[in-house]
This record gives C-alpha cells, sequence and structure tokens, in this order.
C-alpha cells in the first residue's frame, strides 16, 4: 500500500481499478527544406488545420446532450486558437525564414507561447500552457498521420489515471465510466479541474510522480477531499473507505434535501448562498446544489487565447446564456482581470519588476479602453436577458471608481443614442481586494450597490505574502487578526451605507470560516457549488447570537494560531465530521 498527497482539485470518493492513459509521445522531426518545397510545406499544414478544426467541432457536436456541456467553450476556445493569425504567421514564417518543416515550427512556436505561459506568477494562466499543447498535440497529430486513443471508448468503471488531462480528453471521456481521476500534473484552476467539479468526478491533481506508480488494474483510492491517493490498499484501508464513501454519499444526499430551503440561522436570518464560475456552463451545477444565484463569473476565461480577445459578439453570446440558464437568479460579472502578472503571448504588453503591484485588472481595463467598453457593451446588451449585476475587480480608491464609472456611464448613453435595448438600472458593485478599500469602505460604498470581498487578494496585500511562495505560504492565514479586522470594517462600512457585502474568495466557502463571517455580518456568500449544500447546513444549526459571541470572543485572541485552535475546537464540537482523523 502507498500513500500519495497531491491537490484537492474536485471533492468526493472514489474506490477502483486503474485505467492508465498515456497517451502516445509524439516525437517532433526536424528537417531542412528546399526553397521550392515552402509552399507545400505551409499547404500540408494548412491542411493539417483543417483536419484539426473539423475533429473539434465533431467533438463540440457530441458534447451537445452531455450534461449540458453543450457549445463548449473550452472548444470553442481551441478553435479560435486555430484561426488565430498571430500564431498562423509565426509558424509560417519560421518554414519560410528558417527553411524548417511544419512539423518543427509548430514545435517551436508552441513553446514559445507555452514558456510566456508558464513563467506568469498568475496560476490560471500558467494552467491555460494546457489548452495551448492540447491543440498542438491534435495539430501534430494530423501533421504525422497519427491517432490518438479515445477515452470515450472505456467500457467499464474506472478511475482515471494520466500524467496530465487536455481539456479536450475530459470532454471527451466516457463520465459515467469514469469515477475518479487521478494526474501527475495540473492544479485547482487548470481545466481538467473545472471540468471534474462540473461532472462531479473525485480529483486529484498535481501528484507529480503517479504514473510511474501504478499499472493498469491497480487498485486505488481517490480521496478529492483531502487530496489523498491510495494505491494497492489493504484490506483495513478499503473498509475505511467504503465506510468514508457511504457518510460522504449519505452526508450529500441529506445536504441536497436542503436544496429548497433557505440558508437561514435558527434565530431568523436570511443568508444568500452564491455559486462562482468560470464557464457557462457550470451554471447547471450551480442550480442542481441550490445556488441563490451567481456571485462571481469570472471572465477572464475569453481572454485566454493567445493574441485574441474575444469580440463583442462571443462575450454577448456567453454572457446572454449564464443569465438565461439561471431563470429568476441574479448573476454577478466581474470585469476583465488580466494585465500585470497575466502576460499573453501574442499582445504587447510590457512586462513589468512588480506584477502583482503593477498595471493589472481595472488598471488594465483603463488603459485598454477599447478591450474595456467592448466587454461593457456586450455585459449591456446581454442584460435583457436576465438579472445581471456588474463587478469591477481591484478598485483602490474612490478617484479610480470614479473614472470607471464615467467610462460605464459614457457606454450607456452611446447605447442610448443609438436605441440600443439594454437594463438601465443593472446593480453596479466592487470587489475589495486591497486594504486601501477596505479602509475606505464606507466612502466607496456611497457610490455603489454592493460590494463583494476578494480575500484572495485581500489576504495576500495585508499580510505582504505571496501564497504560491512555498517559502513564506505557511503565512497566509485567513484567521490572522489583521485580516478578520479588515473584513469588519468592510461590512460595517458598507452597512452604514445600507449596502449589502458578499465575499467570493476562498474563505466563503471554508466551512471553518462559515460562522466567523457569519457573526461578522457578512450578507452573501459565494463558493464553489459543491460548498454550498455544507455552509448552508452550517449556517441553519447556528443562531447569529452564537456567531456573534464567538466573533467577539476571538477579537480579543492575540494571534492567528490562537484564534485557528480556538474556531476548529469550536466548529469540531458542534459539527462532528469536520472533526480531523
Amino acid at each position: 500500500m502507498k500513500i500519495l498527497k497531491g491537490i484537492s482539485a474536485s471533492q468526493g470518493i472514489a474506490i477502483g481499478r486503474v485505467f492508465f492513459y498515456l497517451d502516445e509521445y509524439l516525437k517532433v522531426p526536424e528537417y531542412k527544406i528546399c526553397e521550392s518545397e515552402i509552399d507545400k510545406e505551409i499547404e500540408r499544414l494548412n491542411k493539417a488545420i483543417k483536419k484539426t478544426k473539423k475533429e473539434l467541432y465533431k467533438l463540440k457536436e457530441s458534447m451537445g446532450g452531455d450534461k449540458g456541456i453543450s457549445e463548449s467553450g473550452f472548444l470553442e476556445a481551441h478553435i479560435l486558437m486555430l484561426e488565430d493569425p498571430e500564431l498562423l504567421k509565426r509558424i509560417k514564417t519560421i518554414i519560410k525564414k528558417e527553411y524548417s518543416n511544419a512539423e518543427w515550427a509548430l514545435n517551436k512556436t508552441i513553446q514559445e507561447y507555452i514558456e510566456i505561459l508558464s513563467a506568469s506568477q498568475d496560476e490560471y494562466l500558467r494552467e491555460r500552457a494546457f489548452d495551448i499543447r492540447d491543440v498542438a498535440k491534435r495539430l501534430l497529430a494530423n501533421l504525422l498521420y497519427k491517432n490518438r486513443i479515445d477515452l470515450s471508448d472505456i467500457k467499464e468503471e474506472v478511475i482515471l489515471v494520466a500524467h496530465e488531462l487536455l481539456p479536450s480528453d475530459t470532454l471527451a471521456m466516457d463520465k459515467r465510466m469514469v469515477k475518479g481521476i487521478a494526474t501527475d500534473a495540473g492544479g485547482k484552476t487548470s481545466h481538467a479541474a473545472i471540468l471534474a467539479r462540473a461532472f462531479e468526478i473525485p480529483a486529484v491533481l498535481g501528484l507529480g510522480n503517479i504514473t510511474a506508480e501504478v499499472r493498469n488494474g491497480d487498485k486505488i483510492i481517490v480521496d478529492g477531499t483531502t487530496g489523498t491517493i491510495i494505491i494497492q490498499p489493504d484490506e483495513a484501508a478499503l473498509e475505511l473507505y467504503r465506510n468514508k464513501l457511504f457518510e460522504w454519499q449519505k452526508k450529500e444526499v441529506e445536504l441536497l434535501d436542503l436544496k429548497t430551503i433557505p440558508a437561514e440561522t435558527k434565530d431568523g436570518k436570511k443568508i444568500f448562498l452564491m455559486a462562482n464560475i468560470e464557464i457557462p456552463e457550470e451554471t447547471e451545477s450551480a442550480l442542481s446544489h441550490g445556488a441563490d444565484g451567481i456571485g462571481l463569473y469570472r471572465s477572464e476565461f475569453f481572454f485566454m487565447q493567445p493574441g485574441k480577445f474575444a469580440s463583442e459578439e462571443e462575450q454577448y453570446q456567453a454572457y446572454s446564456k449564464v443569465l438565461s440558464s439561471m431563470e429568476n437568479h441574479s448573476v454577478t460579472i466581474r470585469t476583465i482581470d488580466l494585465g500585470g502578472d497575466k502576460m499573453l503571448p501574442g499582445t504587447n504588453f510590457t512586462e513589468e519588476p512588480n506584477p502583482i503591484l503593477g498595471w493589472r485588472s481595472i488598471r488594465f481595463c483603463m488603459g485598454n479602453r477599447e478591450i474595456f467598453e467592448t466587454q461593457l457593451r456586450a455585459l449591456l446588451r446581454a442584460s435583457v436577458h436576465g438579472q445581471l449585476k456588474i463587478m469591477f475587480p481591484m478598485i483602490s480608491g474612490v478617484e479610480e471608481l470614479d473614472d470607471v464609472l464615467a467610462l460605464y456611464n459614457q457606454v450607456k448613453r452611446d447605447f442610448d443614442n443609438k436605441g440600443v435595448e439594454y437594463d438601465h438600472n443593472i446593480p453596479l458593485g466592487i470587489m475589495i481586494e486591497v486594504p486601501s478599500a477596505a479602509m475606505t469602505a464606507d466612502i466607496l460604498a456611497r457610490k455603489v450597490k454592493f460590494f463583494s470581498i476578494g480575500t484572495n487578494d485581500l489576504i495576500q496585500y495585508t499580510i505582504a505574502v505571496d501564497r504560491g511562495n512555498e517559502k513564506v505560504a505557511y503565512l497566509y492565514e485567513p484567521f490572522h487578526p489583521g485580516v478578520l479586522r479588515l473584513l469588519k470594517m468592510v461590512i460595517e462600512g458598507a452597512h452604514s451605507q445600507s449596502i449589502p457585502v458578499s465575499m467570493c474568495g476562498e474563505m466563503a466557502g471554508d466551512p471553518y470560516a462559515a460562522v466567523i463571517l457569519l457573526g461578522l455580518g457578512l450578507d452573501i456568500f459565494s463558493m464553489s457549488s459543491l460548498s454550498i449544500p455544507e455552509i448552508k447546513n452550517i449556517i441553519r444549526s447556528v443562531s447569529m447570537i452564537e456567531a456573534e459571541e464567538l466573533v467577539g470572543t476571538i477579537f480579543d485572541m492575540k494571534s492567528y494560531r490562537e484564534i485557528d485552535r480556538f474556531v476548529r475546537g469550536w466548529m469540531d464540537e458542534r459539527f462532528e465530521y469536520l472533526r480531523r482523523e
């Protein structure tokens, strides 16, 4: 028996036999061509691109009736990559100037793109290198006339083990047969992780070397909740996890029974629980888990295609789809959160020595008004299809907010002059992610209709810690007294102006933080759809008096270690299933 630890990418437990998916490694040939062969080589490339696009369209069509993953955004993004003029121009330039064969020119170009993405400090962008590799692998296979392994052919229930799962792999696999996923590579923001959560398949990624540890048919346990893999478990481990799986399934059924019941404390305080999503197809999971709406729709997905920003029409269609699919529930869409550390290949962004504090998010948007205005136009047009709320990220002060609102109103006036239909009363809000915004919350609250606290960045900026840096990651602590005091300041500042406060960072879905946030007065929790039933259960099990008393107690404490120890003991006493083993 061997135990491996990785990244918890999708909750749940699965027990089964390994299906070892090691897609054929395609060796890239390198040779020189004559000048007279250049046109022939480019024609060969064009034919391979055409064939690859046909494959992707076919796969996209096959998704039509599958768990709501119709017109998949992932595959659409891959098709757009194959149409990206900058990408194709670079490949053809290498063929012409270096007299390289098409395969080598493709490989060289793709490696350049991957290096740029992989060097980013932003985890989401690093994971987008998977998309580039996915498209390149398909294209290379067609240049070399190779057939790829098809995961849709799996005929029995398995645990899928691979070095990495590319987006098209995850979409193509038979979801009824894949009960769990374990990979060497990948993280929480990889498309494999996003789709595993959408399909509700337990997944542990980033294991490093699981492909070297297993063989086809090995018995394996996937614990997606704790990020644990057990290879060839003994009878005691199997019995333990069979019981855990039974308890997990029982708990899921019990929690899902709460779907139609409001998140209301024992003394009658109503709390709204929203879902965070990244792709339109995730709305089905949000509704099935009882979400009161979408509290955060990350629009960055549309801007991850190298050298190409999504058009107004592409954005309009996607936003409209989410709004209409959420029926009578509100949808909060965050505007573009790019720039700074999010350097995209094929663009003219300049590198910065300190990108986290640099030209990013709303600062990038105001420096690229054409891109920002395009998104605002798409959002306004889509607003007629549902209950839209627009949220601006990383606002640092009132001057910055005034500039953003002025541009937004300019776009509205332009629509009024042209007679374009839109909702004239869209609620506008801001994300509170930097200490300066938290400390001026009462001032900012006079200008918007709601706040959403982005704890991931707020904690990072407050404690001055890069949680991606393993040397200091231990300092990234949500229960730090300084963080808790800022949260209190934000909520009180908002309530002084009678506007609600949401939280869309990871802290909102942390069961140990739920009662603290309740006691601080948070109005709306926004999280992964899978976390909603558990947080609802906790809220329904306590009173506001208990929550406020807990907050009062911890605010007298001096350190995050003391607070963390006390809160975990308090929660474990009331919620037995939370107790650590």
